[in-house]
């Protein structure tokens, strides 16, 4: 065990987090013509809008841990088409074509779905809600009601 693997779940989480919000960022560029955008992008157009909406969504559910690992699979994939069809025609490597951006968010997107969201994740919440149901119904065993709930007024 190396010394700094205590901290690799809150780090792993903090990388969601900020690599989460820097993709939807792109995303509200692009829709809404904000954050230096010469203006938005026009409703449904393939694929400029599209790729808008998948960061932005995307983006805000890495974000906030929710769906993580499916939410960046979908990220990360719509960024290696835009390496691919956008900017890899131009030149083969990235720091030639302009697709440092699109490079580096499909392997970071891919690192998460490999490592799942970390810390700080509204999916640990559910899931941690989950479990504790499920192990409450599996200790009363099947077919077993649930107490009632005695409230004081």
């Amino acid at each position: 065990m190396h010394r700094l693997d205590p901290a690799r779940e809150h780090v792993l989480g903090l990388f969601r987090i900020v690599t989460g919000f820097l993709f939807a960022c792109h995303g509200v560029k692009t829709i809404f013509g904000v954050l230096g955008a010469k203006a938005p992008a026009a409703v449904g157009q393939w694929p400029g809008w599209w790729a808008a909406a998948i960061q932005l969504v995307g983006g805000a559910l890495i974000c906030l841990g929710l769906g993580t690992r499916v939410a960046a699979l979908i990220s990360s994939g719509s960024m290696a088409y835009a390496y691919f069809t956008v900017h890899m025609p131009e030149a083969l490597f990235p720091i030639q074509n302009g697709g440092e951006a699109s490079a580096m968010f499909c392997w970071a997107l891919l690192l998460l779905v490999f490592l799942g969201p970390g810390r700080f994740a509204l999916d640990n919440v559910f899931a941690t809600r989950t479990e504790t149901a499920s192990a409450d119904s599996a200790r009363r065993g099947p077919g077993a009601r649930r107490a009632p709930i005695l409230r004081h007024r």
